[in-house]
């Protein structure tokens, strides 16, 4: 190690230090110990161009261990990434691009936001085949115009948690021989050694999984480092695991190797006696050697050789694929193709009754035929969520370029795979399971919504309605949970028309998650020569079917497969004289997002006699329904027996919402 590298990586946990002292808050001993990694990283493999951080064909960098975030600010600063010093002196406080947990574009030069434990490990994953299926398809020979890494550098407590077994697994099934996730292994967690609660032979595990695995036994040895960097690029057909022994908070005389320095500051005293102990230049806070940021300065010049090299690739690919080349930059930018709906079945009128699930399988059918990128599956519940693509191979090593993912049972991999997938650019991703299973994938579905990533859920067997399998599948209380994840498109079709235009809303969407609940049961046909349009449900909320007269004295308001139970209400209460309106409500996310005045026309505030009818959870529809009125629903678990028998047992039928609205008047 020469003296400018050992500057350069002092600067890193010096930075680091200063960092989270100042802030009074964070994780400085991670930072300390992988300052060396980081600089090996950053300055010899890691294809990356600090002054255009989207650059498409840069290598991905994970910090999975999101915790240990001053380690990732202070390499982009020192880099030349667009973080200014004021950034790092004002970490974790208002209006700094230095939050507490990397958050992706809030920060440039951060891919991903992580700080869940786990979910950055899984998101690479989806990262590596994103690169893997885009290479497969447009790379031609002696064209490469996709061909880079994707990096994860991880910590014991994500290896701990379960959906890195999911994710680790599904890397090495499927032989991503372009991952490399680098283990941090420290041997401590906040509460002390890692022996406290885990003795697991990480390295065989891995092996077990398919992996490649490289041992590197001193976080201080660049060359070590350097050399299994190397040895993992070169491996093709394995992910690879790099095995980094290394002592948290390195170089503090008090505090090296100790959980304390995992998620507090040092104390002014210890930097100040770190500092000493390093032979640092200086003990003045954030100060580093005008030649160590120049050193660090390298970084940008070589991001811009590379960049260009690609660039001069691509014009040349352009030239002699200009086909494949538009369909490449178009998928990039995120666009949807020309036609991209002209495909879809029309659902109007369809012949017979079905269930949604199966309608919405004719719609994938659709939407694939055009969007040559949309790329998705299940976890193992294809023939339940009908998420195949006819025709496509599976994505898979034989066939890299395969469309119909194969997850395996492991929805929470599933959930990050996705994001993964997303966040890489040029696919479209999705994703099934049952409704209930949902709750496996929460914390990728919560960081979709907070990553703002165009991922779509395809939840099926959306109520009681999937009879016999019984209370431990029938979803109950899903729907308002996911309903009170912020910027999470909520979408439940009651019919073939709603479906499509559900479907729609899905594609269209650049700056956030959707989920479409389907159902198993048939639903009745809905004829829309008598009702409104299904281009109603854009708004999420619409007047499906008008009351008699000049205006309604009820309104009915439903969603999904208990649409049509509203519909026969309305028409038993205008038998009896009582002006009904039915309101379908398939999202309320979208009808939040209306104007005042538009919901007010749909739900007029004069009319404070409504019932709400959903096969799930009340809770929440007071907001539509208001204190008068009613809710009917399901406010405990379910039960096995046929649906028909469900729904008539639960009281969630046409005769209820008849008597609930009566009730109402009186």
């Amino acid at each position: 190690m020469t003296n400018i590298e050992k500057l350069a990586i002092d600067a890193v946990r010096v930075l680091s230090m200063d960092a989270v002292q100042k802030a009074d808050s964070g994780h400085p001993g991670t930072p300390m110990a992988l300052a060396p990694m980081g600089y090996v990283l950053f300055h010899r493999h890691l294809r990356h161009a600090p002054e255009s951080p989207t650059w498409p064909d840069r290598d991905r960098f994970v910090l999975s261990a999101g915790h240990a975030s001053m380690l990732l600010y202070s390499l982009l600063h020192l880099s030349g990434y667009d973080v200014s010093e004021a950034d790092i002196h004002d970490f974790r406080q208002w209006g700094s691009h230095t939050p507490g947990h990397p958050e992706v574009g809030h920060t440039p030069g951060v891919e991903c936001t992580t700080g869940p434990l786990g979910q950055g490990v899984g998101m690479s994953v989806g990262m590596a085949l994103a690169e893997r299926w885009l290479a497969s398809r447009y790379n031609r020979p002696g064209h490469e115009i996709v061909h880079h890494w994707t990096y994860a550098l991880c910590s014991d407590g994500d290896l701990m948690e379960g959906i890195s077994h999911e994710a680790a697994a599904l890397a090495g099934h499927q032989k991503l021989g372009r991952l490399i996730w680098i283990w941090d292994d420290n041997h401590i967690t906040i509460e002390g050694g890692t022996s406290l609660a885990t003795s697991t032979d990480q390295a065989r595990r891995f092996e077990g999984y398919g992996w490649h695995v490289v041992h590197v036994h001193d976080g201080n040895d660049l060359e070590a480092m350097d050399l299994a960097l190397e040895e993992a690029k070169r491996e093709t057909e394995r992910p690879t695991l790099i095995v980094l022994r290394t002592t948290i908070a390195w170089g503090s005389p008090k505090m090296a190797g100790k959980s304390a320095a995992h998620g507090a500051p040092l104390g002014q005293d210890e930097i100040d006696a770190t500092k000493k102990n390093l032979d640092y230049p200086s003990l003045e806070p954030f100060w580093v050697d005008p030649a160590v940021r120049d050193h660090w300065g390298s970084c940008v010049r070589r991001g811009e050789r590379m960049e260009e090299a690609w660039r001069a690739r691509l014009a040349i690919y352009r030239a002699e694929f200009p086909e494949a080349a538009a369909e490449f930059e178009g998928i990039i930018a995120g666009k949807l193709p020309d036609g991209w709906d002209a495909k879809l079945p029309d659902l109007t009128n369809p012949e017979k009754a079905d269930a949604t699930r199966n309608w919405s399988g004719q719609v994938i059918q659709g939407l694939a035929a055009r969007i040559h990128n949309l790329v998705g599956g299940s976890a193992d519940l294809a023939p339940s969520n009908k998420t195949d693509i006819k025709g496509a191979d599976g994505l898979l090593p034989a066939t890299p370029g395969g469309r119909v993912a194969h997850f395996g049972i492991r929805e929470h991999a599933m959930g990050a795979v996705l994001n993964g997938m997303a966040l890489h650019g040029g696919i479209r991703p999705f994703g099934g399971t049952f409704l209930v299973f949902s709750d496996y994938m929460r914390p990728a579905i919560r960081l979709a919504a907070l990553m703002r990533q165009p991922v779509t859920y395809v939840f099926t067997h959306d109520s009681i309605g999937l009879g016999e399998d019984g209370p431990t599948h029938q979803p109950v209380e899903q729907l308002a949970s996911l309903r009170a994840v912020p910027n999470l498109m909520d979408l439940r079709p009651g019919d073939a028309a709603e479906t499509v235009e559900a479907w729609k809303m899905a594609v269209e969407r650049t700056d956030g998650p959707s989920f479409l609940a389907l159902s198993r049961q048939k639903v009745a046909i809905l004829d829309r020569t008598k009702l409104a349009s299904a281009d109603g449900l854009r708004r999420g909320g619409y007047v499906l079917a008008e009351a008699s007269g000049d205006e309604p004295r009820v309104i009915l308001v439903a969603s999904g497969t208990e649409l049509e139970l509203a519909v026969q209400a309305r028409e038993q209460l205008e038998a009896d004289g009582v002006p009904t309106r039915v309101v379908s409500l398939p999202s309320w996310f979208l009808f939040r997002q209306q104007s005042a005045s538009y919901r007010h026309r749909v739900l007029p505030p004069t009319v404070t006699a409504r019932v709400s009818v959903e096969a799930a959870s009340t809770f929440g529809w007071t907001m539509w329904v208001g204190s008068e009125g009613h809710s009917i629903g399901l406010d405990h678990f379910g039960a096995s027996a046929p649906a028909e028998v469900l729904y008539r047992e639960f009281g969630i039928t046409a005769e209820a919402v008849v008597e609930a609205a009566k009730s109402i008047l009186g």
